[in-house]
């Protein structure tokens, strides 16, 4: 009714929505400080996988903590989440942190989020997310699939819609090879394609080439392909017989053709360069006989073989040696029979025989040297004392040369044997 106060309606509690705004408006006006209080870390996370948000207050006086997305909404207040999305999750709340995780993070999810502490003033700090993206395929197109050696093939390697742009990598075998690699930016990914230019020989086939990626995403991620290369025969040959030593006159030869090659070759034969094959030569499939060597078999003898990529040959230069020097039988087989055990058996006693007769003449030798110095010494003495006994009777018969008669002679001559009984005993 008129003039009568209307009742006032009870007092409720208060609006929540009301105060979230108004908590939103404060921290659109929060100015950027430099967070001295708070610590976090930027996250790098694959793209499908979990990030976990962490703002941490070093030293707590229980003010409030929010976590804000890129887009400047609320995630969490504490531990209330006004955000409607289900892939954050409450991991930890206290009043030293407030712990969030992303499930399924995806491209859209990457950016700046914001740790805010109302505090007076009032501080703030961000994390980013990085989202990192594998490439989705991985191929290698091969310009050939069958190749014949010495030529060039190319090879393609692309990694598709990865983030960041994928690093390719070569190998043939464990050797490292350089590509030459291009890149293409569709939005917020990147696919790069890689070209190998290679020349390939007979050692390359069944060899594989590898395509490896490095990328910060994925570990291991690889793909190969297998080179087949085509190549002409490689030809060898062969002496069967003689195993080893010369191939004399009159004794045989046998030699065989081996060939390898891609595909196996088919056509094999034999011939003799600059002349033609004798006709006592056997070929029979890769195998070349020759039964009775003789001088006309000089010269170089080829093996041939072909298939569908080439031709190739191995040559064998024969020279015929003179036949080997025998020794004349005996004259009678008893002559022989008896000779052949009685040499096997007494080859010691022979030994020791000839040993003695070295000593024997040793030993003479000596002798003879011996007696040979005696008698050259008796020589010498011999005519020494004829020397001087011839001069002992000059000085005797001297005096008797000189004197003018007999008597004087004998005196003389009774003076000369006087000196000559002096030089006598002089001489003794």
């Amino acid at each position: 009714m008129a003039g009568h106060p209307q009742p006032r309606r009870p007092a409720g509690p208060p609006r929540i929505l009301p105060l979230l705004l108004l908590l939103l408006s404060a921290a659109a006006i929060i100015p950027r400080g430099d967070g001295q209080n708070l610590v976090t870390e930027d996250v790098t996370v694959v793209e499908g996988e979990v990030a976990t948000i962490s703002c941490r207050v070093k030293n707590s006086d229980d003010s409030v903590i929010q976590l804000l997305n890129p887009n400047r909404q609320t995630i969490y207040f504490r531990d209330f989440r006004p955000l409607k999305d289900s892939r954050f999750q409450l991991v930890n709340f206290s009043n030293s942190e407030l712990r969030v995780s992303l499930t399924n993070v995806s491209i859209s999810d990457e950016g700046r989020y914001f740790c805010q502490l109302y505090t007076d003033p009032p501080q703030e700090i961000y994390t980013t997310i990085t989202v990192l993206v594998p490439p989705r395929n991985l191929v290698i197109d091969i310009q050939k699939e069958t190749a014949v050696e010495g030529e060039e093939i190319e090879l393609n390697c692309t990694a598709m819609a990865s983030r960041p742009a994928t690093n390719i990598r070569w190998f043939k075998g464990n050797k490292e090879l350089t590509g030459k690699s291009e890149v293409e930016q569709w939005s917020d990914m990147y696919t790069v394609t890689s070209q190998l230019v290679l020349k390939v020989g007979r050692e390359d086939d069944g060899v594989p080439v590898i395509c490896l990626v490095d990328h910060p995403a994925v570990k291991d991620l690889q793909t190969q392909r297998y080179l087949e290369v085509m190549y002409k025969p490689q030809v060898r040959v062969s002496q069967n017989y003689p195993v080893q030593g010369l191939t004399r006159e009159g004794e045989p030869l046998e030699l065989t053709c081996t060939a390898f090659g891609k595909p196996q070759p088919t056509d094999m034969r034999w011939l003799r360069v600059d002349d033609e094959m004798p006709q006592h030569v056997v070929v029979s499939g890769s195998n070349l006989l020759i039964s009775n060597l003789n001088k006309t078999d000089n010269g170089t003898y080829r093996c041939e073989a072909s298939n569908a990529v080439g031709k190739s040959h191995a040559d064998y230069m024969l020279f015929v040696y003179d036949p080997p020097t025998t020794i004349p039988p005996p004259t009678t087989t008893t002559t022989t029979t008896t000779t052949i055990p009685t040499t096997i058996t007494d080859s010691r006693a022979g030994e020791e025989g000839a040993i003695r007769s070295v000593d024997h003449a040793v030993v003479g030798g000596v002798v003879a040297v011996v007696v040979f110095a005696m008698l050259c010494l008796l020589i010498i003495l011999g005519r020494y004392f004829a020397r001087h006994k011839g001069t002992y009777f000059t000085h005797e018969a001297k005096g008797a040369d000189d004197a003018a008669d007999a008597d004087t002679a004998i005196i003389n001559a009774e003076g000369g044997q006087n000196n000559s009984e002096e030089k006598k005993e002089y001489f003794i």
